[in-house]
């Protein structure tokens, strides 16, 4: 059965960040947005793209057709993350604005009060939507690989807080287990899919694990 497909992509000013020079968070949501859009339409399920930041901003209705995938390339080549971002109002949003059941699958780095995420995310559940949540967290994030002072810096209040790495880094990762733990338990509950992901993994590993559990669910 064909299931109507929708990318969600945050643009938020944290996105943009890299450490080390690789692939930023916003490039790996491209390349992981394009490749699920090839896969989408290769297998003749409509597929469409809706970006925001504080505001809901591109948005390409969800088509199954060929030059449906040069349409939403486009697209991502011109995207750019900009600055503060709402997911859980834009999320709301968009369970508003689509009517029948789709698969929404959100890439970010949910950098955001995790509880008006959830709250969204049970909401577009409510309304019959599938969600599938990319969780894209940079390398340096999830391995924490600092040593010595180092400055912190707020993506999106732009605060910096000068801290001692060692001091702080058994606490560090064990809060941002906790938060992954908190997605993890809460898309469970409400029969959403979540994947969690950093930018030193391959897209195909990313990709296969979508499958998968795309497949579990269907």
């Amino acid at each position: 059965t064909n299931i109507t497909g929708y990318l969600l992509m945050d643009l938020s000013r944290s996105m943009g960040y890299t450490y080390r020079q690789n692939l930023t968070k916003f490039d790996y949501a491209i390349c992981l947005a394009a490749s699920i859009s090839y896969l989408m339409i290769h297998q003749q399920d409509p597929v469409g793209l809706m970006t925001f930041d504080e505001q809901l901003r591109a948005s390409l209705p969800a088509r199954s057709r060929r030059s449906q995938l040069g349409d939403i390339l486009s697209v991502l080549q011109r995207l750019k993350p900009t600055g503060n971002t709402n997911i859980g109002e834009n999320l709301r949003r968009v369970g508003s604005m689509i009517r029948h059941r789709s698969l929404m699958m959100l890439m970010s780095d949910l950098l955001a009060d995790p509880d008006e995420i959830m709250e969204a995310l049970r909401s577009l559940r409510f309304r019959g939507h599938d969600v599938i949540l990319f969780h894209i967290l940079d390398e340096a994030e999830v391995t924490f690989p600092f040593s010595g002072s180092v400055d912190l810096l707020e993506p999106e209040s732009q605060d910096h807080e000068i801290v001692d790495a060692q001091g702080i880094r058994a606490e560090y990762l064990q809060a941002l287990e906790e938060m992954r733990e908190k997605y993890r338990t809460t898309c469970l509950a409400i029969g959403a899919d979540y994947v969690p992901l950093d930018t030193s993994m391959p897209f195909d590993k990313a990709l296969v694990e979508y499958l998968s559990q795309r497949q579990a669910r269907f």
